[in-house]
């Protein structure tokens, strides 16, 4: 009786008493679809949608299309991709940048990892940045200007062909450019050049990241150097090296400008890639269609390949 008569004169009392007091209702929640972070990214979506999403699906268009770029195209079906996968030149292209694969990616990551570590037990503080300047700047020298100087060095009577004859190794003086058996190494060595201070300085941003305390509990145990690396250092920088990895093959299945500078492609197709491929199809010979065909494999290779490589970066 007493608690619903209590009920009652709380039902019935003014609002403003402290014993009967109506509970706020909490503020409304914001809702979750809000459309206020997509208008930050919208000016970066719209530049990339209109520069590379754009772009990209014309060339998709144009690869099922005969066109010469001026005139009018006329449908083409698949054999513009036929052609792609029919020519010998084509094939060698695509054949060539897997070689340059190796120089400019199995060969910098490697050496970047041995300098990372080789530098994490430099003590001189000054010696160390010295060290990482020299090795980062070719990142810093325009490529185009660094193919022109390696250009030089490669001729006959280049830097590298007059050390071999100081050092009394005048037959092993090379036209390097211009022989078969040698062009496409030293082309692939211009990229080892350029990448390997990139993949450095980032792997050693990497082992700065691991905690110190590891190492030392490593060396109180008696692990050795190799026993370091392997347990500690290689994967605490499995996710710097993934980013070299799909850095430096992007570089190396899309490079140009260092081959166009060096060979323009020769001698013969020994040094022919797709990227200039699509370039001389495209502008010279005209053929925009089986150019964009090219390209389209080309997009579809690197994703084959660099895809698994980020799956595997992810994994933990």
């Amino acid at each position: 009786m007493t608690s619903s008569n209590t009920r009652a004169s709380a039902a019935t009392a003014p609002a403003g008493e402290p014993g009967n007091r109506v509970p706020r209702r909490p503020p409304p929640r914001r809702r979750q679809g809000s459309w206020a972070p997509l208008l930050w990214v919208l000016p970066a979506l719209t530049v990339y949608g209109v520069f590379v999403l754009y772009p990209l699906v014309e060339t998709v268009d144009y690869s099922f299309f005969n066109w010469d770029g001026i005139g009018a195209a006329r449908p083409a079906g698949l054999a513009n991709y036929q052609h792609v996968f029919t020519q010998p030149a084509l094939y060698t292209s695509i054949t060539n940048s897997f070689v340059l694969i190796v120089f400019f990616t199995v060969i910098p990551v490697v050496l970047g990892l041995v300098s990372a570590v080789l530098m994490r037990e430099i003590k001189g503080r000054g010696a160390g940045t010295l060290i990482r300047t020299l090795l980062f700047l070719p990142q810093v020298i325009p490529l185009a200007g660094a193919s022109i100087a390696w250009t030089w060095m490669y001729s006959p009577t280049g830097v590298i062909n007059q050390v071999l004859g100081a050092v009394g190794l005048a037959s092993d003086q090379h036209p390097w450019l211009g022989d078969f058996s040698t062009a496409l190494p030293a082309v692939g060595i211009i990229g080892t050049w350029v990448l390997t201070g990139f993949c450095t300085v980032l792997l050693l941003v990497g082992i700065a990241r691991i905690d110190p305390s590891l190492f030392e509990a490593a060396r109180l145990d008696g692990a050795g150097r190799w026993d370091e690396f392997r347990a500690i250092t290689l994967p605490g920088l499995r996710r710097e090296i993934v980013v070299c990895v799909t850095v430096t093959i992007i570089a190396a299945l899309a490079s140009f400008d260092v081959v166009y500078i060096a060979t323009q492609g020769g001698p013969g197709y020994s040094t022919m890639v797709p990227g200039l491929e699509i370039y001389q199809l495209t502008f010279i010979k005209q053929s925009v269609g089986q150019a964009s065909a090219l390209a389209v494999v080309l997009v579809a290779l690197v994703l084959v390949i660099i895809l698994p490589i980020q799956r595997l970066g992810r994994a933990r």
